[in-house]
């Protein structure tokens, strides 16, 4: 690989696929098996160095170290809740930062990865809309979070779900998104499993529909509202995708087995939190195998949004399961700490 100048560019191992790698060997004059055998040591939390790599004859080594790079993620801000979530800031090799949370189960921890630094998509509730975008998120920058986050917990609280719901739009990072999913699921990658990694989306209609072709992770619809009205006032890409095809897209979508559709509802009192709207939600789903999932909102300063009292999210609840709704209330974890979206990100820029 060349730059515009005609000079060699450093590979970014940690970007490349399984197959990518294989290809590379190849391309080197190394029989494929070197490429596997690199890419199994990437994606294991205790390797910092080429030099780790003992199944490489030395000079086999150096020229590794002399063709590319391992793109690291450096730990910028922590924190941790009394609940034990856990938020990190990540450092990237530009100097941009994006965030990841862990969150705690009954049985179960869910670590929340982001796909972009910062997101174009312009919700009005989000603190990583008031961002901005900046750039897409490299496949080794994504999956990378999930490293950085292994290196620093205990093996108690290691992840067995992943969910791409952090900052950015992970659809409108397509390529680069389902390039890291096969990384976090490669058997020498990090080995999780397809059906415990769940990308979310705020309506992208053409890359859902492609997203059901290429792979069978879980998919989360961020959707907010149940009339036109209400979701393109506080989601502009309602504008672009209205409810009708993005429901649409939602009854064509590939489910395997057994799988539902998540639907996100972000609780925001006195704009979509109406029993009338609850009914309205539970018609506009119908025929889609589905789930809902609950959120009040986490509030956010400089936001004009507020949570909805505790009494009305459970009538709002109650009218979907009487509707047959399989309807669940996310409780809401690190509320003592920066954990929203961007939060984090926005305090550190106000630090300098």
């Amino acid at each position: 690989m060349k730059d515009r100048a005609g000079r060699a560019l450093m590979i970014d191992y940690r970007s490349l696929s399984l197959g990518e790698l294989e290809d590379w060997a190849r391309d080197m004059g190394l029989p494929a098996f070197r490429g596997r055998q690199l890419f199994s040591w990437l994606w294991r939390p205790g390797f910092w160095d080429f030099s780790q790599m003992t199944d490489f004859p030395k000079a086999l080594r150096k020229m590794v170290a002399e063709k590319g790079v391992l793109t690291d993620l450096q730990v910028v801000a922590e924190q941790h809740s009394v609940d034990g979530a856990i938020k990190f800031a990540w450092g990237l090799p530009d100097g941009l930062v994006v965030e990841s949370v862990l969150i705690p189960g009954q049985g179960h921890n869910t670590l929340c990865i982001s796909s972009q630094v910062g997101c174009a998509m312009g919700c009005r509730f989000c603190n990583t809309a008031r961002m901005g975008f900046h750039r897409q998120l490299a496949s080794s920058e994504i999956a990378g979070q999930v490293l950085a986050t292994l290196r620093r917990i205990e093996e108690r609280e290691r992840p067995t779900n992943i969910v791409f719901m952090g900052m950015g739009e992970p659809l409108a990072n397509y390529d680069n998104v389902l390039k890291s999913i096969h990384i976090l699921t490669d058997d020498l990658g990090l080995n999780f499993s397809l059906r415990k990694i769940t990308v979310s989306t705020c309506g992208l209609v053409p890359e859902i529909l492609r997203l059901g072709r290429d792979t069978d992770v879980g998919l989360a619809i961020s959707l907010q509202a149940p009339d036109d009205k209400t979701r393109s006032q506080i989601m502009p890409v309602n504008l672009r995708y209205p409810l009708s095809r993005l429901i649409e897209a939602c009854h064509r979508y590939r489910l395997s087995r057994r799988r539902r559709i998540t639907f996100e509802y972000l609780l925001l009192a006195g704009i979509n939190d109406s029993l009338e709207q609850a009914s309205l939600l539970a018609g506009l789903l119908r025929g889609i195998p589905s789930k809902i999932n609950l959120i009040p909102y986490n509030e956010v300063s400089r936001l004009p949004f507020r949570r909805p009292a505790s009494e009305q999210v459970l009538l709002f609840q109650q009218v979907l399961r009487d509707a047959n709704y399989t309807a669940t209330i996310r409780k809401s974890k690190g509320q003592d700490i920066s954990a929203a979206c961007g939060q984090l990100y926005a305090e550190l820029q106000e630090r300098g």
